[in-house]
């Protein structure tokens, strides 16, 4: 009886504290600093300008274009493009001030509950795929800004297509274990150990601009490693480690190469590509130099990635001496014969960090699918790269990554024929275009 009693009373204790957790976790109360007067859909006033001039500058800092807007598209955050998470696609919902499809019926106080805790209008849970465990740390008043903002925009009355996961992660109330397992509730806190600048960056890295969306590596349910900003997988990309790692990171970089890689998508080194060019195409390139400078400081004040450079293969093996022989044909027309690219055209091949991550999608689908470097206002012809895909096989695109990956002072583990096989299928391109 009284072990009974003992287990009894721990089941109720246990009971009591997931409750607990699960209310703070869920507390939406900082956000009753919201008007729940006006809706999305009355437009701003004539006094409001200052206001909506400020929040669409947080909207540009949180990329919201990205998901919000169609590739190519003119409903400008009239949703519909499907987000590719490895559960499923999820579709960005309409942002708009239209009161039917949109969130014109929305108050701000709705608004900001999505936004920063990521609750629905009638307190539905959201997918992280949007990220408000990033966005929970914006202020009061860039909140505001951004409301303001919203109410500026044009309506477009479009119906999003329902999203419809496989089970259990269709389940929305699942959602409240991710919750309590991956989302802190906290807004941002300045640290006085560090200067304003420092402060001011952190808070763009890791709220608006949410980073370590793409940057930090996911677990099986799709939560935040520990490995802050040191690389993760998108699918057919890899967001590269940027940390000051002088191998793998952005050790190497300057603040100024930083800065100038974020405002025109090219530095030194480095060329914007795949989802990094889109970012850098709707939101870095319109930040401040100052904001961007903050960036690069608290950047290279994070903890570095314990990744170490290997030895590089030897020029001797028949991979890299095929790989020597397809980069002589195809590659150095424009990245040169020793690698070093064209300033703000092809990346620099040599010393490319990014291109020697352990995970290598990125450097195989570039080749295989080529792409377009990010479009700026500094940068407006930006460079593009055509698809080898018909042209090279799987073995002679291991054989040129391999060879990347390996020469003027680069090292990294080869690539093999099934990594490139894995990806084209996964590209859904073209096999090597027969000889006749």
């Amino acid at each position: 009886m009284k072990k009974t009693t003992i287990a009894g009373g721990v089941v109720i204790v246990a009971a009591a504290v997931a409750a607990a957790l699960l209310w703070q976790n869920g507390n939406t109360s900082a956000d009753d600093v919201a008007s729940q007067d006006v809706l999305t859909s009355q437009p701003p006033g004539a006094d409001d300008v200052a206001a909506v001039a400020r929040g669409r500058y947080v909207a540009i800092a949180s990329d919201c274009t990205a998901c919000h807007t169609m590739p190519e598209s003119k409903l400008h955050l009239a949703g519909g493009y499907s987000i590719s998470t490895p559960f499923g696609g999820i579709y960005a919902s309409n942002i708009t001030p239209d009161a039917e499809t949109g969130i014109g019926s929305w108050t701000e106080r709705d608004f900001f509950r999505a936004v920063r805790h990521g609750k629905g209008k009638q307190g539905e849970n959201l997918y992280p795929a949007m990220p408000y465990n990033a966005y929970v740390k914006l202020t009061d008043q860039d909140m505001h800004d951004l409301w303001m903002y919203m109410r500026s925009v044009q309506p477009v009355h479009y119906k999003v297509p329902e999203t419809h996961l496989g089970f259990p992660y269709n389940i929305r109330l699942a959602m409240m274990g991710w919750n309590l397992l991956f989302f802190k509730n906290a807004g941002f806190q300045s640290d006085p150990n560090h200067s304003a600048e420092w402060n001011r960056g952190a808070y763009l890295v890791e709220g608006p601009e949410h980073c370590a969306a793409c940057h930090t590596a996911k677990n099986l349910i799709g939560g935040d490693t520990s490995d802050y900003l040191q690389g993760s997988n998108l699918a057919e990309w890899h967001a590269p480690d940027i940390t000051p790692n002088d191998y793998t990171g952005i050790g190497g970089w300057s603040n100024d190469q930083i800065v100038q890689y974020l405002k025109l998508g090219s530095n030194h080194v480095a060329v914007a590509s795949g989802p990094m060019a889109e970012a850098v195409t709707n939101s870095t390139q319109h930040l401040t130099n100052q904001d961007l400078q903050a960036i690069a400081v608290y950047l290279k004040s994070v903890p570095a990635s314990a990744t170490q450079r290997p030895q590089p293969l030897s020029a001797d093996t028949a991979q890299m001496k095929m790989g020597e022989n397809v980069y002589s044909a195809n590659c150095s027309a424009c990245h040169n014969s020793d690698g070093k690219g064209i300033p703000n055209l092809a990346s620099s091949l040599a010393g490319n960090p990014g291109l020697m991550a352990e995970d290598t999608s990125s450097i195989i689908t570039t080749v295989l699918q080529g792409g377009r470097g990010a479009v700026t206002t500094g940068n407006p012809t930006s460079g593009a790269m055509p698809s080898f895909a018909w042209k090279l096989s799987d073995t002679q695109v291991a054989a040129v990554a391999t060879y990347l990956r390996n020469s003027w002072g680069n090292a990294a583990p080869a690539v093999t024929t099934d990594d490139v096989a894995k990806q084209r299928t996964s590209l859904r391109l073209p096999a090597q275009m027969a000889e006749h």
